[in-house]
């Protein structure tokens, strides 16, 4: 018996970097995954990679800027399959903008729609579903720059990455006892594409030494498969090898509009 075996996931930003292995993973456990992310071309390719042995996927385009669309699409997954029994809030943006001084109002709403917002309304379209079942686990990848904030993770990112984690502390302390587990991940650099994001993309030596979505998927999959009477609460994740940035923040505090 995998590890998975029964269980009901969704995984937003599934398309791509951590979203994508994670999806792969649960699959490979047993899972039924669902995939969720703004363009359905690559969705649609890993759900063909889980489907070729044996896996079943379905993959939906959901903007989850429009925090609308995202608890739409949470209780649409609900009435199709009866019961979600892990949500990873994977999904994220940051801006290009890094610096407090120069972010404008429109870069701040749309970093904070994806982390906070739409992490928020999809949860919460789940949260009775769970309840009812008595279990059920949400794990949402936040990162580094929560912690320690600062401009290569950028004012926006940094902010909202805090707020989607105090969620899932607000959740541990509200909901624990009714069998709903939250757990955060706390990556530092993790080679992905939103890396392009950033004022001075880092090189491929420099990417070379990061860590690879697959390592966030395992650190995932761990949280997901734990039994029931535990919880990872937290998880901080970071290279072993700790690089110079100090080009890469000297662009980054400089960078306006």
């Amino acid at each position: 018996m995998k590890i998975l075996d029964g269980k009901i996931s969704i995984i937003t930003g599934a398309g791509s970097g951590i979203g994508k292995e994670t999806a792969l993973l649960f699959a490979e456990s047993g899972s039924t995954t669902i995939l969720a992310g703004r363009r359905i071309e690559p969705l649609e390719h890993v759900v063909k990679q889980i489907r070729s042995y044996g896996g079943i996927s379905e993959a939906y385009s959901v903007d989850l800027e429009d925090v609308d669309e995202s608890e739409k699409f949470g209780k649409y997954v609900l009435e199709k399959y009866g019961k979600v029994d892990i949500l990873v809030n994977n999904a994220g943006h940051s801006s290009k903008i890094r610096s407090i001084r120069y972010v404008d109002s429109k870069e701040w709403e749309s970093v904070f729609k994806v982390n906070v917002e739409g992490v928020y309304r999809l949860t919460q379209s789940l949260l009775e579903s769970m309840i009812e079942n008595k279990e059920g686990t949400i794990i949402t990848v936040s990162s580094v720059a929560a912690i320690k904030p600062g401009l290569m993770g950028g004012a926006p990112y940094s902010s909202a990455k805090a707020a989607s984690a105090n969620l899932m502390g607000h959740i541990n302390s509200e909901l624990n006892n009714l069998g709903i587990r939250a757990c955060t991940i706390f990556p530092a650099e993790v080679d992905t594409p939103i890396l392009s994001k950033r004022p001075l993309p880092p090189d491929i030596k420099a990417r070379s030494r990061m860590m690879q979505p697959i390592d966030i998927a395992n650190a995932i999959l761990l949280c997901a498969a734990m039994p029931q009477r535990t919880l990872v609460q937290e998880m901080i994740l970071k290279p072993t090898f700790d690089r110079d940035m100090t080009e890469e923040l000297i662009k980054a505090q400089n960078l306006r509009n």
